[in-house]
């Protein structure tokens, strides 16, 4: 059975702030194969790296992310929510490692990390931007030279979405990335193991691995690979090995790393 990858989901998000820098890079010196992060775009159209819509759960301010520009994004605090209980003596962190993370930035950590990196990148939908989020960001990566998957290049990308318009978008506009379609529940109009829109990668939730356990076997039978996520706990880590996936993705990457003995 092949070793799945180890992707951390929004950085190692279990013990620093999600989608914080320093998240990332403790992920990549604890060893993850590959990071994950959502994008969102700022009134200003830049891509940066926030899950929820609102600005209230992960920083100090509040609002719609996408109704700020970058600048006043930039003066937030994404870093103090964290895990306030944190023993006092915890070093603290670099503040610029707890300021609003851009897409940008993050790619060029990952460039600079000296070792093959993959990186998923979701798309955050609905938006209101729509789909101007999939334009900037295969420009963006078009810039950095990674709108064309190469085998000899240290970075792969991959397009993540729960929104099958999104990875059709990114079919259309980028056809040799791949794409990853992403599942809370199974449509009914869905026939299990057929991705649209040349998608290859399933991305289905590990509650949804739990209560279908027919799911994986019929998705790989139908030459798919599958990553799953959040798998945190020790029991669903289990359970999504049994299964053979092919990518595991953890707010908890040294653990998951551990279990598979690297």
């Amino acid at each position: 059975m092949t070793t799945p990858l180890v992707f951390a989901h929004r950085g190692a998000s279990y013990d620093l702030p999600e989608h914080t820098l320093a998240a990332y890079l403790r992920a990549l010196d604890e060893g993850a194969d590959g990071l994950e992060c959502d994008v969102r775009l700022t009134r200003d159209g830049h891509l940066v790296c926030v899950h929820d819509r609102r600005l209230d759960r992960t920083s100090n301010g509040h609002g719609l992310v996408s109704a700020r520009t970058l600048a006043e994004l930039d003066a937030l605090d994404f870093g103090s929510w964290h895990r306030a209980d944190a023993p006092a003596d915890d070093d603290p962190l670099d503040e610029s490692h707890t300021r609003l993370l851009t897409l940008e930035r993050l790619l060029d950590a990952v460039r600079s990390a000296g070792r093959p990196v993959r990186l998923l990148i979701e798309t955050k939908h609905p938006s209101r931007y729509r789909g101007e989020v999939e334009r900037k960001l295969v420009a963006l990566l078009r810039r950095h030279g990674l709108a064309e998957p190469r085998p000899d290049h240290p970075v792969q990308v991959t397009v993540m979405s729960f929104s099958p318009l999104a990875v059709r978008r990114i079919r259309e506009l980028a056809p040799a990335l791949p794409t990853v379609l992403l599942l809370e529940v199974l449509p009914r109009w869905w026939p299990v193991g057929r991705l649209p829109f040349g998608s290859r990668i399933a991305g289905p939730g590990v509650d949804l691995v739990r209560n279908r356990p027919r799911l994986v076997p019929a998705l790989r039978a139908a030459g798919n690979s599958v990553y799953v996520w959040t798998v945190n706990e020790p029991a669903d880590l289990e359970l999504v090995l049994a299964t053979g996936v092919d990518g595991v993705i953890t707010d908890r990457p040294a653990h998951a790393l551990a279990r598979l003995g690297r």
